[in-house]
């Protein structure tokens, strides 16, 4: 994100890429910017029964558009939201009132920002860089008293040219590959008892358990659940990932259940300088389905 205005609060002071997480109160300064969109990403489990779009109908934050992360996806397979073709990405950004150039602040309602770290990381996938986090997503902003509207804009359509960068993206064919010595580290957001399979999956699955040999770091270790859900400073990023056993200089690849979480592992290492970490979009709602896949438990 390039600044303009006033500068972020915690962006700036407490991360080293201060672009890629603003906060609220450099939001509310900027908002109405000619060139800054407000994405809502919020995005809930089947079994939460909660409806993302009903709630961001009721409130979001004024000027912000709905992305939808099961519809703005790949059509025709039985995964859920896969990244969908540079074709389909641009004509629904377009959709959205999102152009080129444009700068973007994502954010959801989720605690944390899980959703908003996967969409962020899609724009990037897609050849955007100038792409940030909401700190603290709408609980936060919600918890200060700020403005919010209701109803569902249709902002005028402007042309968005994706290009796609599939360094970013693993298949599970490249996952399995890297089963033999290969060089990246494997790291699963998911909570350990899915991880260790002692939990079903919220998406049913015929295996439980984890890649063979990957490391547990779960996604909601970097937030702050007594500061709205805020992130974490960098120093607690870094020894959350040492304790897990993670080399953040080594390639990583990121999973969780279906590569939604699987994000945040991305954005924190992206937040302490190390970019260039990718997303298995499969992960066990795909790894755990399929019959040529090991399992650990």
């Amino acid at each position: 994100m390039t600044p303009s205005g006033n500068q972020p609060t915690r962006g700036d002071t407490a991360h080293p890429d201060s672009g890629a997480l603003v906060g609220t109160d450099w939001l509310a300064a900027n908002l109405g910017a000619a060139d800054l969109r407000v994405i809502d990403a919020t995005f809930f489990l089947p079994a939460m029964k909660r409806h993302a779009r009903a709630e961001f109908a009721q409130s979001h934050i004024p000027g912000a558009v709905f992305f939808d992360v099961d519809e703005i996806c790949a059509p025709g397979t039985e995964l859920p939201h896969m990244l969908p073709s540079a074709a389909r990405f641009s004509s629904c950004v377009e959709a959205l009132g999102i152009g080129s150039g444009d700068r973007i602040v994502v954010y959801d309602a989720n605690g944390g920002f899980m959703a908003a770290a996967r969409v962020w990381w899609t724009f990037r996938a897609f050849g955007v860089d100038d792409v940030a986090v909401l700190d603290g997503g709408l609980p936060g902003w919600l918890a200060e008293g700020r403005e919010t509207e209701s109803g569902t804009p249709a902002p005028p359509r402007r042309p968005f040219a994706a290009t796609f960068h599939p360094e970013l993206v693993r298949s599970c064919d490249q996952v399995l590959a890297n089963l033999d010595g290969g060089p990246a580290q494997v790291v699963d957001a998911r909570a350990r008892p899915r991880f260790k399979g002692a939990e079903d999956e919220p998406r049913p699955t015929a295996r439980r358990g984890h890649v063979p040999g990957s490391r547990n770091l779960p996604f909601n270790a970097f937030y702050d659940p007594e500061n709205h859900f805020r992130l974490r400073p960098p120093g607690q990023i870094a020894t959350a990932f040492a304790d897990a056993g993670v080399d953040p200089a080594r390639p990583v690849v990121a999973t969780c259940g279906s590569g939604v979480t699987a994000a945040v592992i991305v954005f924190a290492l992206h937040l302490i300088g190390y970019d260039g970490a990718a997303i298995y979009d499969g992960s066990w709602a795909e790894w755990g389905n399929r019959r040529d896949t090991p399992v650990e438990t």
